[in-house]
C-alpha cells in the first residue's frame, strides 16, 4: 500500500512513519512537509511543500490510505487566527486533495471532546474539521480522538506536569480513563485502521484506543 502522511514530523507523525518503514504492508510512505525531515527510509518520500497553497500540490496526494495528524499549539501559533490556519486549513486542503485524487481510505487524529458547538477554540476548530471531513464522503473514514498524549521529549511544561498529575492519580484507580496515550500507540491505533476492510465512519474515543491499537487485522 501507498500511505499519505500529513503532520509528519510531529511527535504522533514521527512514530507513524516509523511505523510504516517497519510494516511490509506498506511499501510507499510520501510526507507532506514544510521543512527537511530527518526520516531516511527507501520507502519514504518527503514533498516540500507550501500549504499556504495547495494548488501546488495537491496533484501529488495520490494512494491508497491518508493519514492526518498535523497540530499546533496556541503558544506554538501566536494566535487563534494561525491556529485555526494550521488546524483546520491545511488539513482541510489536504484532505480534498485526497478525495479529488480518489484516496479511498482517511485517518484523522482529532481530539477529545471536539465539537464544532464547543465554546472553547480549540475543540470548536477540531470539531468543524471533523464535519469538514465527514462530508467529504471516503469510502472509509477513521477519526481518533484522543485525550492527553505522551509525546517523547516534549518540551510543552504544562503537559509534562500535566501527565505527571495523570500518572499519579491513576496509581491510585483515579481518572483511568484520562489515562495518557503514548504517541507510539495511537501510531499503531492508526495503522490497525488502515487494514481493516470496512466502508464506513467510525470514531475511536479516549481509553478505547489502547485495545484498538492491539486488533487483529490479519
Amino acid at each position: 500500500m501507498k500511505a499519505l502522511v500529513i503532520g509528519a514530523t510531529g511527535a504522533t507523525g514521527k512514530d507513524l512513519v516509523k511505523q510504516l518503514c517497519q510494516d511490509s504492508d506498506f511499501d510507499e510512505i510520501d510526507i507532506f512537509v514544510r521543512r527537511r525531515s530527518d526520516f531516511h527510509n527507501e520507502k519514504v518520500k518527503a514533498h516540500l511543500v507550501d500549504f499556504d497553497h495547495p494548488e501546488e500540490w495537491k496533484h501529488l496526494v495520490k494512494g491508497d490510505v491518508a493519514f492526518s495528524c498535523l497540530g499546533t499549539t496556541l503558544k506554538s501559533a501566536g494566535s487563534k487566527e494561525n491556529q485555526k490556519v494550521i488546524d483546520y486549513d491545511y488539513q482541510f486542503n489536504f484532505a480534498k486533495a485526497a478525495k479529488e485524487n480518489n484516496v479511498q481510505d482517511y485517518i484523522l487524529v482529532s481530539a477529545y471532546g471536539a465539537s464544532p458547538d464547543s465554546k472553547i477554540f480549540y475543540s470548536r476548530i477540531k470539531g468543524e474539521l471533523e464535519e469538514a471531513v465527514k462530508n467529504l464522503k471516503f469510502e472509509k473514514t477513521t477519526i481518533f480522538k484522543p485525550g492527553m498524549l505522551e509525546r517523547k521529549n516534549t518540551d510543552r511544561n504544562g503537559e509534562v506536569f500535566g501527565l505527571k498529575i495523570i500518572k499519579f492519580l491513576n496509581k491510585f484507580g483515579l481518572f483511568k480513563s484520562q489515562k495518557p496515550l503514548p504517541t507510539s500507540v495511537l501510531a499503531k491505533a492508526m495503522i490497525v485502521a488502515s487494514k481493516i476492510k470496512s466502508n464506513s465512519f467510525s470514531e475511536v474515543k479516549l481509553h478505547s484506543i489502547f485495545s484498538f491499537a492491539e486488533k487483529k487485522t490479519q
